[in-house]
């Protein structure tokens, strides 16, 4: 998967802002709990690996871009999801609804081995296999196009190819304790 372009904006001294060095990349207190405030959404990316269904609670959703539709996804590095996406595997998103808050406990931690994630759960499947959990907010099936590392996470831009409208209720919305942790 090739890397985002690299940016075209002046260095930041030529803006006026002092460049980020070691020596000033570790946020102090009062840094690090407002970064826990920035609200987000709460999301289930569902993949296929063979025949099995994956899954993984993503929180760093936001959309990218109108044309074509682009959304970005923040993946901690060595997720499986990022392998799956360099393989060309594409994935769906599903918005969780406030009435959804009871599911971030089963998809908050990876699945034993052999068991299915989705077991029991009403789902729908995309054009190309992928399930869609029915009764969310709504879904979006998507493929990776670009990807760029920073610090411990990865930073996707994925295509939207097709969605659903689910339940209509209001987005399930997270503000985190602290900026440091999910």
């Amino acid at each position: 998967m090739p890397t985002l372009p690299e940016s075209n904006s002046p260095p930041p001294a030529e803006r006026g802002t002092p460049a980020l060095t070691a020596a000033t990349t570790a946020p102090e207190e009062g840094a690090i709990a407002v970064l826990g405030r920035i609200p987000s959404g709460l999301f289930v990316v569902t993949w296929r690996e063979g025949d099995a269904d994956r899954t993984m609670l993503a929180s760093w959703v936001m959309q990218a871009g109108f044309a074509p539709p682009l959304i970005s996804i923040a993946v901690a590095k060595g997720r499986d999801l990022l392998a799956a996406i360099d393989r060309g595997t594409s994935l769906v998103v599903n918005i969780l609804g406030e009435s959804q808050r009871p599911l971030l406990a089963r998809f908050g931690r990876p699945p034993a081995a052999g068991e299915d994630p989705l077991a029991g759960l009403p789902v729908v499947r995309t054009a190309d296999g992928t399930a869609a959990l029915a009764g969310t907010t709504g879904w979006l099936s998507c493929r990776g196009i670009a990807r760029t590392h920073a610090g411990d996470h990865a930073v996707v831009v994925a295509e939207v190819i097709a969605g659903g409208m689910g339940s209509g209720e209001q987005p399930l919305v997270h503000v985190r304790r602290n900026g440091l942790r999910y």
